[in-house]
């Protein structure tokens, strides 16, 4: 297959925002990245095929790191379709990779929808899956947010190792809770396995959260939501990740969940590279018929977020991540860095920016051309057209 050009963009290439830059795909990797007096000076390939992106931005192929559903499929349904046409709908909305995220449930189910997410791996044809994001069941019943409590569990590490049987090896992140009996004792065990440890559903005091910390829970799961606040005698859970510079943050970018001055705030005290942009997004997202059903409960959508029919109670996310870097940047938060939260930052939690979340030379083409008014127009997955409206 010969190159594809995408001609003179705004890029974004996880180290820089270049104007006018030409990025060069070759068997599936970045071969080159070039400003226009250099594509001027070289000459684009007659075989070459060529896309036009003059008034918009390329940027490394977003990463969505916690999504449990999208287009009315749902990691947890149990079905391996259904995590495939996850696949399949993502990259309309410029994914190029997630993380299948499954909240709590009936043990034959969990263990089905792990087995299920671990099949579609190999063969998802749409937005690649980097692993699965287990949301529990090692949480605090104090803070459950919509989260079934019935199937909470107490720390058990044998039941950890079945888990990461089961899933051979496919367990990406986690979310605990630090304050739990025996969680010192699972964390070691998670981090011997690769897995990313995220507190989160959690009611840990400041000093909980300082033994986590040491013991390698390093990442947080929706900042601010389902955790202890920030007191002036305890900083809780939300001071510790505020803190600390070397724990990681997910936001999730509706405006909603978070107010647009807590976002801010968080870009002052926290090093840019570890905000990391996830929608949380949930089955009925982008849904376009049909009763929307999310956590196995009727819901509707008001102003962006999902609300239980039963009470209106936030029942969670309807967004999508080209969606989230653009209402990030209404809120003020420059171009570059929001294209940062959605990218290389979720790539580096997940150990991948080795080979991908970056436009350099010599890393996977995983990229979103989207307008300067945030319409997707190309999701390209390992140097493959995957969508183009």
């Amino acid at each position: 297959m010969g190159q594809i050009w995408l001609h003179k963009g705004t890029v974004f290439t996880g180290v820089a925002l270049l104007p006018d830059t030409t990025v060069v795909i070759e068997d599936g990797k970045i071969r080159d990245v070039l400003s226009e007096y250099r594509v001027k000076q070289k000459g684009i390939p007659k075989d070459a095929i060529v896309y036009e992106a003059e008034g918009a931005f390329i940027s490394p192929g977003f990463i969505d790191t916690h999504i449990h559903g999208i287009h009315g499929f749902d990691t947890s349904d149990g079905t391996v379709e259904a995590v495939l046409e996850m696949s399949k709908a993502l990259v309309k909305y410029g994914v190029t990779g997630f993380c299948p995220t499954m909240y709590p449930q009936a043990d034959e189910v969990f263990d089905r929808c792990i087995r299920n997410v671990v099949e579609a791996i190999p063969i998802a044809e749409g937005a690649k899956i980097y692993g699965l994001n287990l949301e529990g069941p090692f949480i605090s019943r104090d803070k459950t947010g919509v989260l079934n409590p019935q199937y909470m569990k107490a720390v058990d590490v044998n039941l950890m190792k079945h888990y990461c049987e089961i899933s051979e090896g496919n367990i990406a992140i986690m979310t605990v809770a630090p304050e739990l009996k025996n969680m010192h004792d699972l964390a070691l065990f998670c981090t011997q396995q690769g897995i990313v440890l995220s507190a989160g559903h959690s009611n840990a005091t400041y000093e909980n959260m300082l033994e986590g910390i040491q013991a390698g829970i390093l990442h947080s799961t929706h900042f601010f939501n389902a955790m202890r606040r920030l007191h002036h005698r305890d900083p809780g859970v939300v001071g510790a990740i505020m803190i600390h510079p070397n724990v990681s943050a997910e936001i999730i970018g509706d405006g909603h969940h978070l107010h647009p001055s807590i976002i801010k705030l968080l870009m002052r005290v926290k090093p840019i590279h570890k905000i990391v942009l996830v929608t949380d997004a949930l089955k009925p997202t982008e849904q376009q018929d049909g009763v929307m059903i999310a956590n196995n409960e009727e819901v509707y959508v008001k102003d962006g977020v999902f609300h239980r029919a039963s009470d209106g109670t936030i029942a969670g996310s309807s967004l999508t991540m080209i969606r989230g870097v653009q209402t990030l940047v209404e809120m003020g938060v420059p171009v570059d860095d929001a294209m940062r939260m959605a990218s290389c930052n979720p790539a580096t939690v997940i150990s991948k920016h080795i080979e991908t979340g970056y436009l350099l030379p010599g890393r996977k083409a995983d990229l979103v051309v989207f307008s300067k008014d945030y319409q997707v127009r190309l999701t390209i997955v390992d140097g493959i057209v995957k969508f183009q409206s």
